[in-house]
């Protein structure tokens, strides 16, 4: 599930934060990256949607709970691919992968645990320091060594030394867990069903402005806790990823939810006024 390109509009104070709050700005790794031309964008790849014969291997993410995850303290070395998308835990990732020295990775990848991390880059910011390993749930290799990938979204991580940069990135690499909530009388389960709800609201909508039938959209919970289903509304935010890097970052499920409340609540706001002048002008 996707909103539409352009449709969600996040609130001014959510965009501000970015620039008026370091911790929510996509960070940066250490300068030898940035300053290396061939990093300052990113690499060859491209999603593909709907790829054929692939073979499978085990996934080990649990849609309710990290089974043996990793303890936060552990650092480990994790090739790395900048990529102008944010990919969050739980969520899916179709990819291409046709650059010589990805189809080296991949090559080696095949042979270990078929995991990586996916980091956000763009021109503007550069590379941002928090990720998401990617682990390779199916794979298919081509006569002319391409390889087309399905991937799904594990462990969050944030990078503390860049280990080299030829012919690929390799980082060592911290895990990233939510704490508690600062507030302990937090309900993230009403906040978790709140958020549902706005996003109910503006499929609804979406699909009318769309011209697509209306039909009652169902369970989006399914039964996720708190935690991944914020991670799973992060995922929805199309055609934002400055904003899905921040929610990416943060480490408390109450602020997450908070801060996907408001931007659905301004995106239904918006929604609901384009809505109401289709309704006035039909032909527009």
């Amino acid at each position: 599930m996707a909103f539409p390109q352009g449709m969600l509009i996040p609130s001014a104070s959510s965009s501000s934060s970015l620039a008026r709050n370091p911790s929510l700005k996509p960070g940066k790794l250490p300068s030898a990256l940035n300053s290396h031309p061939k990093f300052r964008s990113s690499p060859v790849l491209s999603r593909r949607r709907k790829p054929n014969c692939l073979r499978c291997s085990a996934s080990s993410f649990s849609e309710k709970h990290h089974t043996n995850s990793p303890k936060s303290d552990d650092v480990v070395e994790l090739p790395l691919f900048p990529l102008h998308l944010v990919l969050f835990p739980g969520a899916i990732l179709p990819l291409q992968i046709f650059e010589f020295r990805y189809r080296m990775m991949m090559h080696t990848l095949l042979q270990t645990d078929l995991r990586f991390g996916v980091i956000y880059n763009d021109a503007a910011s550069g590379t941002a320091e928090v990720g998401c390993v990617g682990e390779v749930v199916k794979h298919e290799r081509l006569v002319d060594d391409r390889f087309f990938l399905i991937c799904k979204g594990q462990e969050r991580f944030r990078v503390t030394n860049l280990v080299r940069t030829k012919p690929y990135l390799v980082a060592e690499v911290t895990w990233l867990e939510d704490r508690p909530s600062a507030d302990g009388e937090e309900d993230l389960e009403a906040l978790a069903n709140e958020v549902e709800t706005y996003t109910k609201d503006v499929i609804r909508l979406s699909n009318r402005l769309g011209g697509k039938p209306e039909k009652e959209v169902g369970d989006l919970r399914r039964n996720l806790f708190p935690t991944p289903f914020s991670f799973f509304v992060g995922s929805t935010f199309e055609g934002a990823p400055r904003e899905q890097q921040a929610l990416l970052e943060l480490e408390d499920t109450a602020t997450r939810l908070k801060r996907e409340k408001e931007t659905l609540r301004n995106t239904l706001n918006y929604l609901t006024a384009a809505s109401a002048v289709k309704d006035v002008f039909p032909s527009s």
